[in-house]
């Protein structure tokens, strides 16, 4: 298996305490290679960092989180990203997903659970994908 600590990511989050507090989940779980970026901009401007995971506030000033997830796809649609949203919506989460999203999570007291167990689906998506074909991605998504 590979070394998660390899994983590369970015927060991006205008509310400083939310962001503060992933970093420090993210740390706890022994990952050190954290970027913050207090909104959409200067995220976007900072891609050709190639982070392997974004975590992503649905809700932001400068520009929308669907703008921003829109635009890191088409940058590099296999970086992934998750949306993070205060507002527990069932059109968010399916927008999310049809824009590119690998997951979406809800702004609550059990993010970092969530946070956890969202790296650990990525680390067997890599593993899958590692093995075994393209293809098997397009199979993945169909699913949603």
């Amino acid at each position: 298996m590979e070394n998660q600590n390899q994983f590369k990511f970015f927060i991006v989050d205008d509310d400083t305490f939310c962001a503060s507090m992933y970093q420090h989940d993210l740390k706890n779980m022994g990952y050190n290679d954290i970027t913050y970026f207090s909104n959409g901009t200067d995220c976007l401007s900072n891609l050709n960092q190639n982070p392997d995971i974004i975590f992503l506030d649905h809700n932001m000033e400068d520009i929308t989180g669907f703008e921003v997830l829109k635009k890191i796809k088409r940058y590099n649609p296999n970086i992934y990203v998750v949306m993070v949203s205060g507002q527990e919506t069932i059109k968010t989460a399916v927008d999310a997903l049809k824009y590119g999203a690998f997951d979406y999570i809800v702004k609550d007291n059990k993010v970092s659970d969530k946070m956890v167990l969202i790296i650990d689906k990525i680390i067997l998506v890599k593993q899958e994908l590692r093995k075994s074909n393209p293809n098997f991605i397009q199979r993945l998504l169909f699913f949603f």
